[in-house]
C-alpha cells in the first residue's frame, strides 16, 4: 500500500517558537485540536533532557489525536519515541537510520534533481522537495525551484511528495496543482501577530483550503 501523506504537514521549529514566545508543547495542542494529522518536531540544537521531554509531550498528544509525530534528524530519539523520523542530506543516512527506526516511517529532503533521482531508489517512505519559493525558515537555503520545476520533478518519483519553502495560504493550491502531494508549513501557521486562537484559526483555514 502506498504510504500516505496529509496535505497539511506543520513543522514544529523550536527555535523560531521561542523567539515568538510559544511553548512548542502549546502549540502542537492548538495544531492538534484544529485537526491536522501530522506534526513535525524540529530542534536543530543539542537535544537536552528538556528538549527530550517537550518531543515526548508532544508524541503523546499526537498518539491521543491519531496524528503522526515526526522527529526532524534524530532516528534515536524517533524510535524511543516509537515516531517516524525525517532526515536531510547531511544527517544519517537512510540505510543506517532504517536499522534503528525499523518499521517506522521515514521522510527524506531533497533540492534538485540530482538528488530526488538518487533519493527515488532509497527506502523512504515519502521526500521532500524545495525551497519552492524563497524562504527565511533556513540559514542558508538552497536555491528556489519555482513551481514549473516542481510541476517536472513531481514526474521523477512516485513516492510521496512533500512541498516545502516559502508555502503560503495564497500560493498552497497551486503547490499542489503542481504536483504536491503535501504541503510542509512552518511560519505559515504562526504570523508576527498571532495568538493561540489565531494558530487555530489559520490551522482550520489551511485544511479547508487543502481538503
Amino acid at each position: 500500500m502506498r504510504f500516505s501523506l496529509p496535505r497539511l504537514y506543520p513543522i514544529i521549529d523550536t527555535a523560531l517558537l521561542h523567539a515568538r514566545g510559544f511553548s512548542p508543547v502549546a502549540f502542537a495542542n492548538t495544531l492538534l485540536e484544529a485537526g491536522v494529522g501530522i506534526l513535525q518536531y524540529r530542534h536543530k540544537e543539542g537535544w537536552t533532557e528538556k528538549h527530550f521531554a517537550e518531543a515526548a509531550a508532544i508524541a503523546g498528544a499526537c498518539k491521543s489525536a491519531g496524528a503522526l509525530f515526526v522527529v526532524n534528524d534524530r532516528a534515536d530519539f524517533a524510535t524511543l519515541l516509537d515516531a517516524a523520523v525525517h532526515l536531510g542530506q547531511d544527517d544519517l543516512p537512510p540505510a543506517a537510520a532504517r536499522v534503528v527506526v525499523g518499521h517506522r516511517p521515514i521522510g527524506f529532503s531533497t533540492h534538485n534533481r540530482q538528488q530526488l533521482l538518487d533519493a527515488d531508489q532509497l527506502d523512504v517512505e515519502y521526500l521532500a522537495l524545495g525551497p519552492v519559493y524563497a524562504t527565511s525558515s533556513k540559514l542558508n537555503p538552497d536555491p528556489a525551484i519555482g513551481l514549473p520545476k516542481l510541476e517536472k520533478l513531481r514526474m521523477l518519483t512516485r513516492k510521496p511528495l512533500v512541498a516545502i519553502g516559502g508555502i503560503t495560504l495564497e500560493n498552497a493550491t497551486q503547490v499542489v496543482t503542481a504536483g504536491a502531494d503535501s504541503v510542509a508549513v512552518i511560519s505559515g501557521l504562526l504570523p508576527v501577530s498571532s495568538n493561540f486562537g489565531e494558530i487555530g484559526r489559520l490551522a482550520r483555514e489551511w485544511n479547508h483550503l487543502l481538503s
